[in-house]
């Protein structure tokens, strides 16, 4: 009892002489020709050239095989099979379950000191003798070009794991008062069951974040990785397992998604969800664990990020130059498949002849194709058939709708990958379904409004869709930042000035939004690790109680 007594004491202590950690953001390197980050990654490409990796569920840290096989193809040469896979059954997921389970005292027990040791270690293997490898398998297998690489698979994902344990080690020192009588402390515990980390294709760091977080609060995770990011997927796994990583911690676990999230949501040891993905598959999983409450031990926490319909405004006093290339890399970049990226922009119409000359001049030289080969490729093909097939729909009614105008691009070709080439339309309804619904894709609406409705087309962005992600607005006019920070205050969860509406840098910009785009926990920020930890609150006394009366009563 008097060892005890002594911890908590010294806790304070202990934590007020312990030097904070030193973390800054991971340098984007240049891939520059002759340097040596760009010959690593073009030897790490041409070992992928034509190979197939075969990648299996682990399972309580072993590999298994179902018959259940798939397969990932290269978006830009969808001949390329880049990994063979298979789908965990639901007894395998249940099988994952209780392995984890059975990990879970011994890691929540783990001090968070040795866990965060753990992701600093992965990520210094990220920065240095891994680094090719993750770029080239995002490459190949999502269709990256070498920076949307480079900013994804290695600056973002090394900031992940490095500013997260910096932030578990603060979260740590961050204790109660302590009085003369006694002595409180706070311990941030994991959540009592299983986390289900469901990750999407588009950014591998968002990957490694979903199932990486909670694992170092303490938390055991089943991982299920996208179909169409299993090579990058796992390749951060592996990682992470080389970094020290105990092998229950994380299952690895790809499957159909319907019986996925049917099996974990229906397990009693269910306590929480790390989610990025659509807004119709969220709200899904979200009605199944309703059904459910009365199965768990626990109110699930439930942590979501499902998409945007983002938006660049231009005031008359914007930079013209300025707002037309930051609209370009943000509307065309990774083929406009961010959540974040700018899918409509509202121009002023004294500005509009200006601004479409740009912006038809720069969508003329932008180069769309295979980005292994040609390193000055802007943007590659589309993830898959399925998203070629949704933007091609698009396309078709950009071209039928008599409110519409297709000012460049549209173009489709699927024979050899699935490209779509970047597409500009012109809206003279600012309500057409194109302004309104997520595309995903690399298409970008326009409306054009009268200069003196600065102050209606606020509210028009504000009311046009249900979304509350990213936003920017363009202009060196005071007044009119100002009002659009208050008229626009529910409608970004990030919100831009005079830049683009993507490129969130994690400990600058903790990213996320609210109304159906999601919970807008924050992940990149201080507090997103406390939606994966449940406190406990401590206090010793140590002044024994002589008498249950008060002095009032005496």
């Amino acid at each position: 009892m008097w060892r005890r007594l002594r911890v908590l004491r010294d806790c304070g202590r202990r934590w007020q002489h312990r030097p904070a950690l030193q973390v800054t953001n991971e340098p984007i390197l240049e891939f520059k020709p002759g340097s040596p980050e760009r010959a690593a990654l073009q030897k790490a490409l041409a070992e992928l050239k034509d190979k197939t990796e075969e990648i299996p569920c682990v399972i309580g840290g072993e590999e298994v095989w179902t018959p259940t096989v798939r397969y990932q193809l290269s978006p830009f040469n969808h001949k390329h099979k880049v990994a063979k896979f298979c789908y965990a059954s639901k007894e395998l997921i249940n099988k994952a379950i209780n392995a984890a389970l059975a990990a879970r005292k011994e890691w929540d027990l783990k001090p968070v000191q040795d866990r965060a040791q753990i992701f600093l270690k992965a990520a210094d293997m990220l920065s240095g003798p891994r680094r090719a490898e993750v770029l080239a398998k995002t490459m190949i297998g999502q269709g990256k070009t070498v920076i949307q690489a480079e900013i994804d698979a290695a600056a973002e994902l090394i900031d992940f794991f490095r500013f997260n344990a910096k932030y578990a080690l603060e979260l740590e020192q961050s204790q109660p008062l302590s009085t003369g009588s006694s002595t409180n402390a706070m311990v941030y515990r994991g959540l009592e069951g299983f986390v289900a980390a469901v990750s999407p294709f588009n950014f591998t760091a968002i990957g490694g974040n979903l199932a990486g977080a909670p694992a170092l609060m303490g938390n055991v995770v089943l991982w299920k990785p996208s179909d169409t990011a299993l090579l990058s997927s796992y390749a951060v796994y592996r990682v992470l397992l080389e970094a020290g990583l105990p092998p229950n911690v994380v299952q690895f676990v790809p499957s159909d998604g319907p019986e996925f999230g049917d099996t974990v949501t229906s397990s009693e040891h269910f306590c929480g969800l790390n989610f990025t993905g659509s807004v119709p598959t969220f709200k899904h999983l979200w009605k199944q664990v309703s059904e459910n409450l009365d199965r768990y031990r626990n109110f699930p926490r439930l942590a979501g990020e499902c998409g945007g319909k983002n938006f660049h405004l231009v005031h008359v006093s914007a930079d013209v130059s300025s707002a037309v290339n930051a609209t370009l890399r943000s509307a065309f970049e990774f083929g406009g498949q961010k959540c974040s990226a700018c899918s409509r922009l509202y121009a002023p119409r004294s500005l509009w002849p200006q601004i479409r000359e740009q912006l038809l001049h720069g969508h003329g030289q932008i180069r769309v194709g295979d980005p292994t080969q040609d390193f000055g490729t802007f943007f590659s093909a589309v993830i898959d058939a399925k998203a070629f097939s949704r933007l091609r729909r698009w396309l078709d009614h950009a071209r039928s709708s008599p409110s519409l105008a297709l000012l460049a691009g549209g173009g489709c070709d699927d024979s050899v990958g699935f490209y779509v080439e970047p597409c500009i339309v012109e809206s003279t309804d600012p309500r057409d379904p194109i302004m309104r619904e997520e595309i995903f894709g690399p298409l970008l609406a326009v409306f054009v409004y009268p200069d003196h409705q600065y102050r209606e087309v606020l509210e028009l962005i504000d009311s046009t869709t249900p979304y509350g992600l990213t936003g920017a607005i363009f202009a060196q006019d005071r007044a009119a930042i100002e009002e659009s920070r208050r008229l626009l205050r529910n409608a970004a969860g990030n919100f831009y000035i005079n830049d683009k509406s993507t490129g969130a840098v994690v400990a600058q910009q903790p990213f996320g939004g609210s109304r159906i785009s999601g919970t807008n926990d924050k992940p990149g920020g201080p507090h997103y690790l406390l939606r994966w930890t449940s406190p406990q609150a401590i206090k010793e006394t140590h002044v024994p109680l002589r008498d249950w009366r008060y002095a009032y009563m005496q």
